[in-house]
């Protein structure tokens, strides 16, 4: 396997900042002994592509340089490709060296990620920054990829109607949605203010309705009116928002957190909650960890996945443990 970085770059990234920025980042790891080299992407999808296309080349480590939505795509370039769960669930016969072989194998085809955070989202390196030490966001993202600081991290898997797509921060729908459409509709270039004005502007807009999902052991779909459902595999969103508090990156389960239909003055006072990530304490709130949900949607809805936002007709979410290395 090809050992080098293939940094994926979207050069519009940060509202074009990340044009600026990258060239000095770059330099500083290559200085620091790591093998790169580069692609830059041209359209939205393109880097799902050249990821798709540089697995199948043989390379196994990534670099995301943008953001959150950047990272995503090149997970759904190297997602089904790497089959790692898959194989995994197929060796037996723990020791023998037929098996150990077959679990290098399979080790082998397990990609690796890391992140230059130079986008206008990064709230998935957030869960691994140590806020005592002062270093954050792409200091603590260079930082690691200089110490080849690596760990497993769990993939998470929505089927659809027209197919699948995969994700390692959170999918969201209801208002957490409603506010992402917003902001990447009408105020994407305005950064972390466009998505502050985008709350505000869902608050005067606040829609209550329910989405009817059943969680893994139960016998009948919850259809419940709702704020909100997210399945997350990492606490934050939208840069600072902890959205999922208890939310752990590789411990194979999909953190469901729904808050019930609060009304438009019982949000505005528990705002801040979901900054801190106390809202999950709110009576209305509810949270639980499982390894499956299903859908019972009427149609397709607006969804906030990893930052981005898509219209789909959701059918399941499934997680794919430990299916990646991510450095952070």
């Amino acid at each position: 396997m090809n050992d080098t970085f293939l940094a994926i770059i979207n050069p519009e990234a940060g509202g074009g900042s990340c044009r600026q920025r990258v060239g000095a980042a770059l330099d500083r790891l290559r200085a620091a002994g790591i093998v790169l080299e580069t692609a830059e992407t041209s359209a939205a999808g393109h880097a799902t592509q050249i990821a798709r296309e540089a697995y199948g080349r043989g390379y196994r480590k990534f670099l995301a340089v943008g953001g959150d939505g950047t990272s995503c795509e090149i997970v759904n370039g190297l997602f089904p490709e790497s089959g790692s769960q898959e194989g995994r669930t197929q060796v037996s016969g723990v020791g023998s060296p037929e098996v150990l072989a077959a679990e290098d194998q399979i080790e082998d085809q397990v990609p690796t990620l890391g992140f230059l955070p130079l986008g206008t989202g990064n709230s998935f390196l957030r869960d691994f920054e140590d806020g005592a030490s002062g270093i954050s966001g792409l200091e603590h993202a260079m930082q690691a990829l200089e110490a080849r600081r690596s760990r497993p991290c769990d993939v998470m898997r929505l089927t659809h109607k027209d197919g699948a797509i995969y994700y390692m921060n959170l999918l969201s729908v209801g208002f957490a949605a409603d506010v992402a459409a917003l902001r990447h509709r009408r105020f994407l270039r305005l950064g972390q203010f466009g998505y502050v004005l985008s709350i505000f502007l869902g608050l005067a807009r606040l829609d209550r309705r329910p989405f009817p999902v059943r969680l893994e052991g139960q016998r009948a779909f919850d259809s419940r009116r709702c704020l909100f459902l997210t399945f997350n595999n990492s606490k934050f969103t939208g840069g600072t928002m902890m959205i999922a508090p208890d939310a752990v990156t590789d411990d194979g389960l999909i953190e469901y957190v729904r808050w019930g239909p609060i009304g438009r003055l019982g949000l505005i006072r528990n705002l801040a909650t979901l900054y801190d990530g106390t809202h999950t304490r709110h009576p209305l709130a509810e949270r639980q960890a499982v390894r499956r949900v299903e859908f019972q949607l009427d149609g397709p809805v607006d969804v906030m996945v990893d930052g981005e936002v898509l219209t789909l007709e959701c059918r399941t979410i499934d997680v794919l443990p430990s299916a990646l290395r991510v450095v952070v």
